[in-house]
C-alpha cells in the first residue's frame, strides 16, 4: 500500500508554471504596463488574450515600439496600416513616454505619406517625451528620404527627438513651440529648404551621417543654450553657427568643400567665399570648453573662417587633424593657438584616423623657451600619427619653434644633424 501524502487527502501538487504565473499576478498594473513598453507593439497587443486582467493593459503602456513584424523584420506601411489605425483608435489619447517608429518601403505617394504623418501627429498629441523616427528604403538610391509634413511641431512635453532618413522643412525644425525639447539627433537626412534650426531650450544637438545641406544658402543654427554639439557636414554648404555661450563639448567634422558650389571652384576669387564676410563656424564655437575640429581637405570653409578667427575664451582642450593645423606655413594652427588664452591640452591627429593611430608622442612647453603665441596654461601636447614621416617631422619642428619639447623615452630620432629638438614615440 503506497504511503499517504502529507497534508491530507485531496491536495494536489502545483501545476508547472503556476508559481511563475502567480508571481506576475502580484505585480501592479503600472509595472506590467512598463514591461509591455519594451515589446514591439504587435506583441504588446497580443497579451490581451492572456487573461481578463490583461485585456486592456496594453492600452496604458507608456512606450510604443513600431519596429518589427512577427517574423523579426522591419515593418512596411502596407503591413502596418490596418493594425496601426485600429491600435490608435482603441488606445485613444493615453499618455506616452516614448515612441520608436522604424519603417521600410514608404512609397512617395500622398496617401502613405499623409497616413504616416498622421500617426506621428497622433503620437505627439499623446504627450510623448521621447520620439524616434527612422525610415529605411529598399531602393538602390541612398538619397531617398521620408517627407515630413509642413505643419509646425507643437508639444509641451517632447524632450528628445531622433530623426533618421527624413526630409526636413522649415516649419518642422522651428522648435520654438517645443519648450521642453533638450536633445535633437538628425542622421542621414535632407536639410535643404531651411533658413534656420531654431530652439531656445535645446541642450544637445547632433547632425551626423550623410546629411545633405543646401547648396544655395547657408542655414543658421540658433540654439543659444546648447551644451553639446556634434556636427558632420558631408554635402552642401556648412551651416552658420550663431552664438552658443553655454557650449561645453563640441565635435565638428567637415567632409564637404564649400567651393564646389562656386563657379570658380579652385580659384582665389571664389564667389561663394566672397559672399561670406564674417565667421561661419568658429564664432559660434568660440565659447566652447572642449573642441574637436577635423576636415578631409585644406580648402574648406575652416581655412577661410580663420581670417575672422575669434577669441576662444573658455577653450581648455583642443584636437585638430592635419588639414586644420598643418597646411602651408601652419598659419591655421598659429592663429588658433594665439586666440586660445586658457588652453591646457592640445592634441594633433596627423594623417590617420583615431583608431588607426599607432604612434603617440607627448610633450609640454619649456618654461624658458615658451613662445608668447601659446597659452601660459598649456601643459600637455600630444601628437598622434600612424607613422613618423617627413610630414609629421615638419609639425614637430614647428612645435619646437614654439618652445614645446617632447620627453625622451626609448628610441630618439632627429630629423637631421644639428637639430635642436628630438622626439620619442611609442605604441598607443
Amino acid at each position: 500500500m503506497p504511503p499517504k501524502r502529507k497534508g491530507g487527502r485531496g491536495k494536489r501538487a502545483a501545476a508547472p508554471g503556476a508559481a511563475r504565473a502567480a508571481s506576475l499576478d502580484v505585480l501592479p498594473d503600472e509595472v506590467l504596463c512598463h514591461v509591455l513598453s519594451f515589446l514591439p507593439a504587435q506583441e504588446s497587443v497580443r497579451t490581451c488574450v492572456l487573461a481578463r486582467r490583461w485585456r486592456h493593459l496594453w492600452r496604458s503602456a507608456p512606450g510604443l515600439r513600431i519596429l518589427f513584424d512577427g517574423e523579426g523584420e522591419r515593418a512596411s506601411i502596407k503591413e502596418l496600416r490596418e493594425f496601426m489605425d485600429h491600435m490608435f483608435l482603441l488606445r485613444g489619447a493615453s499618455p506616452l513616454d516614448t515612441c520608436h517608429l522604424s519603417l521600410i518601403d514608404v512609397d512617395d505617394d500622398d496617401d502613405e505619406l499623409c497616413r504616416v504623418n498622421l500617426w506621428i501627429r497622433h503620437v505627439v498629441m499623446c504627450r510623448v517625451q521621447v520620439l524616434s523616427l527612422n525610415f529605411v528604403f529598399d531602393f538602390e538610391c541612398w538619397i531617398t528620404r521620408f517627407y515630413l509634413d509642413e505643419l509646425p511641431l507643437v508639444s509641451q512635453h517632447l524632450r528628445r527627438l531622433e530623426l533618421s532618413r527624413v526630409h526636413l522643412n522649415g516649419s518642422f525644425v522651428d522648435f520654438s513651440r517645443c519648450p521642453a525639447l533638450e536633445v535633437l539627433e538628425i542622421k542621414d537626412s535632407d536639410i535643404l529648404d531651411l533658413e534656420r534650426i531654431l530652439s531656445q531650450s535645446l541642450k544637445s544637438l547632433s547632425i551626423t551621417g550623410i546629411c545633405m545641406f543646401s547648396g544655395d544658402e547657408r542655414i543658421h543654427v540658433c540654439a543659444p543654450n546648447l551644451v553639446s554639439l556634434w556636427l558632420e557636414v558631408c554635402l552642401g554648404l556648412t551651416p552658420i553657427l550663431e552664438r552658443m555661450p553655454s557650449l561645453v563639448k563640441t565635435d565638428v567634422n567637415i567632409d564637404a568643400n564649400d567651393c564646389v558650389f562656386c563657379c570658380d571652384a579652385n580659384s582665389a576669387n571664389c564667389t561663394r567665399c566672397k559672399q561670406d564676410t564674417d565667421s561661419v563656424l568658429l564664432q559660434g564655437l568660440s565659447e566652447a570648453r572642449s573642441l574637436v575640429l577635423t576636415s578631409v581637405n585644406e580648402t574648406t570653409i575652416l581655412i577661410r573662417d580663420l581670417k575672422y578667427c575669434p577669441i576662444f575664451s573658455n577653450l581648455k582642450t583642443l584636437l585638430l587633424n592635419e588639414h586644420c593645423c598643418a597646411p602651408a606655413d601652419f598659419g591655421a594652427l598659429t592663429s588658433i593657438l594665439e586666440h586660445s588664452p586658457v588652453l591646457e591640452k592640445l592634441t594633433l591627429l596627423l594623417f590617420c584616423k583615431g583608431p588607426k593611430s599607432k604612434v603617440l608622442m607627448k610633450g609640454s612647453p619649456d618654461p624658458t623657451e615658451r613662445s608668447n603665441e601659446i597659452s601660459e596654461h598649456l601643459k600637455v601636447v600630444e601628437v598622434k600619427c600612424k607613422v613618423v614621416d617627413d610630414r609629421v617631422l615638419n609639425v614637430l619642428e614647428f612645435l619646437n619653434k614654439l618652445g614645446i619639447c617632447f620627453s625622451f623615452r626609448g628610441k630618439k630620432k632627429k630629423r637631421k644633424a644639428g637639430d635642436k629638438y628630438s622626439t620619442t614615440w611609442f605604441p598607443l
